[in-house]
């Protein structure tokens, strides 16, 4: 028998740590969302999905002279051949690259819908159909000449770009945006004249300073154009770290319609806006009357964008007015700056302005001594192959002898010694080959296969004479590269000629390639109260006892005929006019701000308050009044702690209120009146009335507030303030105003227990 313990599945190893193993996973797909999905290659500019669609549509010969192809088609060959993903996010990226209100420079030039700014999405890919522009054919010059390293794809059936040799800097040019796993990118778009003088000038000054470039590079070039609002020093130093933000306000002029008439016309839209939502976004402030001066919005846009605001009164500020919707709509936007980007493919980092180019600089020299070495092979080996031609026809008939007697021609032409002098004679400088013979006076394997393959026709004296002026051509290049590859002068130099010719192809000059994003200082209008712009109107404010607010128009005398929800019933009826405005107290003690013109039309049952403030559910509504300057309210707490505050001083700047009246526990705020008169009088829920002089209670901004009247039991149920003299009045149960002058029986201290109230005195325990 064997024992239990020398079983095999006791000695097994322990399995990896849970911790460890979700670790190194969490870590790979944290690296690949980092350098295969969000991240751009700064070299490029491209992201893997967008380098693999532009090479997999030159593979397809889709070039920008050419015919389109159907987009289900490349998005097809781009998710079999490179990227195994969706083809509805291919299709998506596709899109993007061809949506010029999205892309400063199109990489892809779409024939279909493609979307527009309105942020209507794309047809089908099956309706649509693409192929490249001449931007993204600069970007991928030179593949076919070793100008950068290739991959395997996915499969290991066919090999992918690693990056593409990029003859401008696409980074900066179209921007990119992308969320990694823990960092994230966003990088407006610029342009490329601009980007182009600020390469040049690095070259020329290797060691400029950031704040030099911006003399060539001011801002971002938005494709939809704007205007950039932003400080120059804060875009200074948004470059030089390489993070920022950008004020972008969209564009507008002022129209005359004649008569004193006049109306805005936006033609320019922040980037990245959809136009539907941003024009939604402003009806409904017209709507929920938060810009009571702006009176109607209206799109006639076509092809471009125009946008009419109208004003509600001639007599409105242009300035600000629009001031307003740049606070209140996306007409003016912050966009933000964060160049994270890969360095050489592999390492994020956040990178200035300087950094950036200085890397594409690097790729762009990298790119030319590739292409260089390349184009210095093809030249030895066309050499090679002339070399071998020009001795056959200095020595045609012993080639056409061995071709036409000898059994094995090749063999027997690289065995004969053809000597090397005449070979010189042909050109008037003495001839080196680049690439050594099998022998002095031999042919190599190449020369011999390429006598083989000459026609017939070529034997003519024409047909040597070009090829002695193809060798001296090639032979001068090769000399040319020489000198390009042993020297950074020349290399730079290089460079910057190529720059150069791309900014003749793509520059200011070029159709759409004017800077489109202007700049300006964000001027400061003085502010001018609302109120003083809206027209003064009579209404009467009718609140129910759930929440429900309405402004009717004019002063409604009978209450009666106002109608409700079923079971609700109205509480509160102002008087007001359309510039006042209103203050409200609520349950938690907090005090919010209403705003007359804003309040819903008297058409219906109006809308909950609780929309308008953040009141919370469980408060009920203490108070509703209109705010008058330089007043003084009585706030108490259903415990009897109270005290004084100015008018002035519950006014809340936000939805959320202002508290005032701090209470806790099951204690709540009972009560909030105006003060008049200089004594005040409290009643409890056990009936007892105190009054005491107005002076014995504080005047604060915020707190507990001191006792007003003393209980043993129960709390607060009313207070109001009067004057002495003129004594306390109050409803009794029939209705009828009781007025009481001898009040020296209740007359006392603050914090007293008071007596019980006069005969007649209401029920409910309310002076009103």
């Amino acid at each position: 028998m064997t024992d239990a313990t020398d079983s095999p599945k006791m000695h097994a190893p322990l399995a990896e740590p849970l911790r460890r193993a979700i670790g190194e996973r969490y870590l790979t797909y944290a690296l690949s969302t980092i350098m295969d999905r969000a991240l751009p290659d700064a070299r490029d500019g491209l992201k893997p999905v967008h380098r693999r669609i532009l090479f997999a549509m030159r593979e397809l010969r889709l070039a920008s002279s050419g015919g389109f192809r159907k987009s289900a088609k490349i998005s097809g060959d781009v998710m079999g051949n490179y990227h195994p993903h969706g083809d509805a996010a291919i299709y998506d990226a596709m899109a993007r690259l061809a949506q010029d209100f999205n892309v400063r420079y199109p990489l892809v030039d779409g024939q279909g819908n493609f979307g527009n700014i309105d942020g209507d999405n794309p047809a089908a890919s099956r309706y649509t159909e693409a192929r490249l522009t001449a931007a993204a054919e600069a970007l991928m010059e030179g593949l076919a000449e070793n100008a950068v390293d290739f991959r395997p794809n996915y499969d290991g059936t066919l090999e992918e770009p690693v990056v593409l040799p990029a003859a401008f800097p696409n980074l900066l040019a179209n921007g990119s945006s992308g969320i990694a796993v823990g960092m994230a990118t966003n990088i407006p778009p610029h342009n490329i004249d601009e980007l182009v003088g600020a390469c040049l000038h690095l070259i020329k000054t290797p060691d400029a300073r950031d704040d030099t470039l911006l003399q060539y590079v001011p801002g971002p070039d938005f494709p939809t154009g704007g205007v950039i609002v932003e400080p120059p020093e804060s875009i200074a130093q948004a470059y030089r770290t390489g993070r920022g933000s950008f004020r972008l306000r969209a564009k507008y002029d002022i129209e005359d319609l004649g008569r004193g008439q006049w109306q805005i016309v936006v033609t320019e839209i922040p980037y990245q806006v959809q136009k539907s939502k941003l024009i939604e976004r402003i009806a409904d402030l017209i709507q929920t009357k938060k810009i009571p001066i702006l009176g109607d919005v209206r799109d006639e846009s076509a092809d471009d964008v125009r946008m009419v605001l109208e004003p509600r009164s001639r007599n409105v500020d242009p300035d600000v007015l629009m001031n307003m919707l740049f606070r209140n709509s996306d007409l003016e936007i912050r966009f933000s700056l964060n160049m994270n980007v890969l360095i050489d493919g592999r390492t994020p980092r956040v990178c200035s302005l300087k950094e950036v180019l200085c890397a594409f600089l690097d790729h762009r020299r990298e790119v030319l001594l590739r292409r260089s070495r390349h184009r210095m092979d093809k030249i030895d080996h066309r050499l090679e192959v002339l070399e071998g031609l020009l001795i056959a026809f200095l020595n045609l008939d012993r080639v056409i002898d061995i071709i036409r007697y000898d059994d094995d021609p090749k063999a027997a032409l690289m065995a004969e010694d053809w000597g090397r002098d005449h070979v010189r004679a042909m050109s008037e400088k003495d001839y080196v080959s680049p690439l050594p013979a099998s022998g002095e006076g031999q042919l190599t394997e190449v020369q011999a296969e390429a006598i083989l393959n000459m026609r017939l026709r070529s034997l003519r004296r024409l047909e040597e004479m070009e090829l002695t002026a193809e060798r001296d051509r090639l032979m001068a290049e090769r000399a040319g590269l020489e000198d390009l590859l042993a020297n950074d002068r020349v290399q730079w130099d290089k460079i910057a000629e190529e720059l150069k010719e791309v900014r003749e192809t793509f520059g200011r000059k070029a159709p759409g390639g004017a800077r489109r994003t202007r700049f300006a200082e964000a001027a400061e209008v003085e502010e001018v109260p609302i109120e003083a712009m809206i027209e003064r109107e009579p209404v009467t404010v009718v609140c129910s006892k759930m929440g429900w607010i309405r402004a009717m128009k004019g002063h409604v005398a009978d209450a009666a005929a106002l109608k409700f929800k079923d079971g609700d019933e109205g509480r509160f009826l102002i008087h007001a006019e359309t510039t006042d405005r209103l203050i409200l107290f609520g349950a938690n003690g907090r005090f919010y701000t209403l705003s007359v013109a804003q309040l819903p039309g008297g058409r219906g049952m109006g809308e909950p308050v609780r929309l308008m403030v953040d009141l919370p559910n469980e408060s009920e509504i203490v108070a509703l009044m209109i705010h008058r300057p330089g007043a003084r309210l009585l706030v108490a707490s259903s415990a009897g702690d109270g005290f004084v505050v100015l008018a002035d001083e519950v006014l809340a700047q936000t939805r959320a209120g202002k508290q005032v009246l701090n209470v806790r526990g099951e204690t709540v705020a009972r009560l909030c009146k105006p003060v008049s008169g200089d004594h005040v009088a409290c009643v409890g829920e056990n009936r007892k009335v105190l009054v005491f002089a107005l002076e014995e209670l504080p005047e604060m901004s915020r707190g507990k507030g001191v006792r007003l009247q003393k209980y043993k039991d129960g709390g607060l149920s009313d207070a109001t303030t009067f004057t002495l003299s003129e004594g306390l009045s109050w409803r009794d149960p029939a209705g009828r105003t009781r007025t009481e002058t001898d009040l020296a029986e209740w007359l006392g201290k603050r914090a007293g227990a008071g007596r019980m109230a006069p005969r007649g005195f209401p029920r409910d325990n309310h002076f009103t």
